[in-house]
């Protein structure tokens, strides 16, 4: 059984710097690619960030060159730098990968708030 576990949430300031964790179980991560979304309050999940099994990154406009995508495949986790935290980046953040169109795994989300 597949299982996502995110940790590394939490309050910081503007300006501020987080590292997100998401552990996988059940797969290995470097099989597949490898996505971090975010929810906002009464917004819809939007994509954040990707790595590919090669490791080729990709990141949305919103975060590009303040966010970094990691994985270390020895301990099949993968990572969310995320450096000069704004007040919009405020949302639960949700690890996700897919082992094929209808195998698709979520995590359970950590909740990053940016607030002074």
């Amino acid at each position: 059984q597949v299982q996502l576990v995110e940790s590394g949430g939490g309050l910081v300031q503007p300006g501020g710097s987080l590292r997100l964790s998401c552990a996988a179980s059940g797969t290995l991560f470097s099989r597949n690619s490898n996505r971090w979304y975010r929810q906002a309050p009464g917004k819809q999940r939007e994509w954040v960030a990707t790595i590919t099994s090669v490791g080729s990154t990709d990141y949305a406009d919103s975060v590009k060159g303040r966010f970094t995508i990691s994985r270390d495949n020895a301990k099949n986790v993968v990572y969310l730098q995320m450096n000069s935290l704004k007040p919009e980046d405020t949302a639960v953040y949700y690890c996700h990968t897919r082992l094929s169109p209808s195998s698709i795994y979520w995590g359970q989300g950590t909740q990053v708030t940016v607030s002074s």
